[in-house]
């Protein structure tokens, strides 16, 4: 298993009893022996631990964590499984191997830019893109290369029209999720109005990620 954040590793950590092993946690869910790492974010972070997990021998691969919304009919927590994920900088698509017995729908779109443009968003829900992240297609080339079959489980923790994260707050992350807490301590004294924001941010982030890890790992008894 695959997350790209800190906060989306520690559920699975938690609830699958993993042990670390330098930057390997691994344990058992049910039948199966789980290995999982985190990616970081973007997708040149998502293609060099995909690789590193294949070293790892694994015969699946699940990329588990959050997204951000397109399609309205979803809700905050929901968790996509996408029979299609698109690559945006090089139009390549790619198909899940299969999705824990779960229904698949839509397109997930992926990419390094941070998509916030109501234009934007309202042109790709017309293409029936349902969501957006920034590393499952990476991961996906790279186990199609390999021949290796491979899942993703992310779960809805924003709109991408919402402006709860914005290039502001984006630029306060590190690679692997966690903020700045001194460029956030900055940032709050020069915008106290958005305090209640990044709260109601990190509430929605916990349900979206306790909700993928807890999919990904249903999805492991179909195996």
């Amino acid at each position: 298993m695959l997350a790209p954040m800190q906060l989306e590793l520690a559920p699975l950590v938690r609830l699958l009893a993993l042990e670390a092993d330098d930057a390997v946690h691994r344990g058992r869910a049910g039948e199966v022996e789980v290995v999982a790492m985190l990616t970081n974010i973007g997708m040149t972070a998502g293609a060099q631990t995909a690789r590193r997990m294949l070293e790892q021998g694994v015969d699946w691969m699940m990329v588990v964590g959050i997204a951000g919304g397109v399609d309205h009919s979803l809700a905050i927590g929901d968790v996509i499984m996408p029979d299609v994920v698109l690559d945006r900088a090089s139009g390549n698509t790619y198909v899940p191997s299969g999705t824990g017995g779960l229904a698949a729908r839509g397109t997930l779109s992926c990419g390094d830019d941070l998509i916030t443009d109501p234009g934007k968003i309202a042109a790709m829900a017309r293409d029936g893109v349902v969501a957006v992240d920034m590393e499952t297609a990476a991961v996906a080339a790279v186990c199609e290369d390999a021949g290796c079959a491979w899942s993703v489980f992310r779960g809805i923790s924003d709109f991408a029209d919402g402006g709860l994260v914005d290039d502001a707050i984006f630029k306060m992350t590190g690679p692997d999720g966690t903020a700045d807490r001194d460029a956030l301590a900055r940032f709050l004294e020069q915008h106290p109005e958005r305090r209640e924001v990044l709260a109601q941010l990190a509430r929605d982030t916990a349900l979206a990620t306790e909700a993928a890890a807890a999919a990904a790992i249903r999805a492991c008894a179909t195996l």
